[in-house]
């Protein structure tokens, strides 16, 4: 209460007023803001609510009342942040991002050998949108592969025009009598340029040697280019053993040459032996020749079943070893009793 004095003719009259409280602004929390700028509002007088830019009302009245005591009436009005859609990957790249909700962000990365069209980064706007859309990661595209001299280029798959993209490889071929000396293999790069280019250069091998017991198709006692092809072959009964024809390699030298190998005897008086699936007495086996790697057996005797069976035994560039267990029997055995021999009796 206050007290007010008043002279009027020569009277002193004292009255009484009452004064009310007022609001001052409100200090409001969690993204609200209010509408008005005054500093003091009178009880009575109401402050309408909104949420900021960017944030969504979720409850709560919209506004507030300064009452008689000076004091803003309460509101459970909350604004959460707008929410933006989640975002889909990116192919041959990456995104990272914490949230999705208003002012968050994305930022986005493209894999080696990729490099990104758009934005490399977008945050989410007060509408709800993002402020741009996702990029795109495409290869990082090289020129055609360089063609050394004398050699040609395959890549991995047909090719369109002027450029190929990211990790495409080729392959480098020579033409003869030249070699290839690098890697034959090259690839389009991170950088956009292919990886060394190989050289081809030309190469010769020494006229080929001659083998023992043998001859070649060629004798020219010349230099031979890279790839030129040499045949072989063994006189009767040699065996070639190894490959026909020898080749002039990237290193000046010629592939492995092959070897004729003898034939062998059958070193026995009386026996029967199998050959190429024939029983044959040894004395009619003419001539007495086995060649290389061929295959011949001889008739062993099982003494506990009384029963023969036939062992084999290879022939080794000359040489064929008589299994142990073969006995040659004596002439009257062979000539007299041949039925008995093991070549002749039940087999094992």
């Amino acid at each position: 209460m206050e007290r007010l004095f008043l002279l009027c003719s020569g009277l002193l009259v004292t009255t009484v007023t009452s004064q009310h409280n007022v609001c001052s602004r409100p200090q409001l929390s969690g993204n609200i803001e209010m509408s008005g700028i005054q500093r003091f509002s009178s009880p009575g007088e109401e402050l309408a609510l909104a949420c900021k830019e960017g944030y969504t009302p979720l409850s709560g009245p919209r506004k507030i009342v300064c009452t008689i005591n000076g004091v803003w009436t309460s509101t459970k009005l909350k604004c959460i942040p707008k929410q933006c859609p989640h975002p889909e990957l990116i192919t041959n790249g990456e995104l990272f991002y914490e949230d999705t909700v208003y002012q968050s962000a994305i930022n986005y990365t493209c894999h080696e050998g990729y490099m990104m069209t758009g934005e490399s980064s977008a945050v989410c706007q007060a509408n709800g949108t993002w402020s741009s859309p996702a990029p795109e990661c495409i290869p990082i595209p090289c020129g055609l592969a360089p063609v050394p001299l004398y050699g040609m280029v395959i890549y991995d798959k047909v090719i369109r025009g002027n450029t190929v993209n990211y990790g495409l490889k080729a392959t480098y071929i020579c033409n003869p009598p030249y070699a290839l000396f690098g890697n034959p293999v090259a690839e389009c790069t991170a950088s956009g340029t292919w990886t060394k280019t190989p050289e081809c250069q030309v190469v010769t091998c020494p006229p080929p040697e001659s083998i023992e017991r043998g001859y070649m198709s060629n004798n020219e006692k010349r230099e031979f280019f890279y790839r030129e092809r040499v045949k072989y072959g063994c006189e009767s009964p040699y065996v070639l053993e190894g490959n026909v024809e020898v080749v002039c390699q990237e290193n000046g030298k010629w592939s492995e040459k092959p070897s004729c190998k003898a034939p062998c005897s059958v070193n026995l008086q009386r026996a029967r032996i199998l050959h190429n699936g024939k029983k044959i007495w040894i004395e009619n086996f003419q001539p007495n020749r086995v060649l290389h790697l061929e295959i011949v057996s001889v008739y062993c005797m099982n003494e506990a079943r009384k029963c023969g069976y036939a062992v084999p035994t290879q022939c080794i560039d000359g040489t064929l070893n008589i299994p142990k267990c073969f006995e040659e029997p004596s002439g009257v055995e062979y000539t007299l009793k041949p039925n008995s021999l093991p070549s002749e009796i039940d087999q094992c």
